[in-house]
């Protein structure tokens, strides 16, 4: 394995979405050529609920596929084509926006008043943009990450290797119309002290 240098850091910016939820914008709704095909990249972590139950009420998205992983808490979800469900920590939701949909993202949190997770944007191909719209749930129990000689701790950066080809593998074909572009995006962060 190579090692590539760092090419820059980026803090991510605190940032008010949806109906008012508080979180951590990392990249998005700028430049993201350095991203590209990624288009957004939010990290929803937050232990007080007031600053996350208004959530992201209906709203559409057209010719992107949004990938949404849960640390803690769950996100009960719905969708135009009749779609229902709630991830808890551990799944993911991919839904691809395809030639529109229109949804909704309801942060719930935990028993401890815990929202925790990370949402990333992916640009469609252009061969892709006007496919029918769909959306996906992938249980934690479906996601079988390979060990290796890394301690993995319940973070969001950790928790990045779902997106990675190389460090985990799906039961059935992979839920995502954009699998080989996960494996370039490695997530980090820094521990707090």
């Amino acid at each position: 394995m190579s090692i590539r240098p760092v090419k820059r850091l980026v803090k991510a910016k605190p940032t008010l979405e949806g109906a008012g939820v508080h979180l951590r914008r990392a990249f998005g709704f700028g430049n993201t050529s350095d991203f590209d095909p990624f288009l957004l990249l939010d990290d929803f972590r937050n232990d007080v609920p007031e600053d996350y139950l208004a959530g992201f009420p209906w709203h559409p998205h057209r010719g992107i596929e949004t990938i949404t992983y849960v640390l803690a808490g769950t996100v009960e979800h719905g969708d135009s084509m009749g779609n229902r469900g709630a991830i808890s920590a551990g799944d993911v939701q991919w839904m691809t926006a395809g030639r529109g949909i229109i949804h909704q993202e309801m942060p719930k949190g935990d028993h401890a008043g815990r929202m925790h997770g990370f949402q990333l944007w992916a640009n469609l191909p252009s061969s892709l943009k006007m496919t029918p719209p769909r959306y996906q749930e992938v249980k934690a129990v479906d996601i079988h990450r390979r060990s290796r000689t890394m301690t993995v701790p319940s973070t969001f950066a950790s928790s990045a290797v779902a997106f990675g080809g190389s460090e985990a593998q799906w039961t059935g074909s992979p839920p995502t119309r954009c699998t080989s572009m996960y494996r370039c995006l490695q997530v980090a962060e820094r521990p707090s002290r």
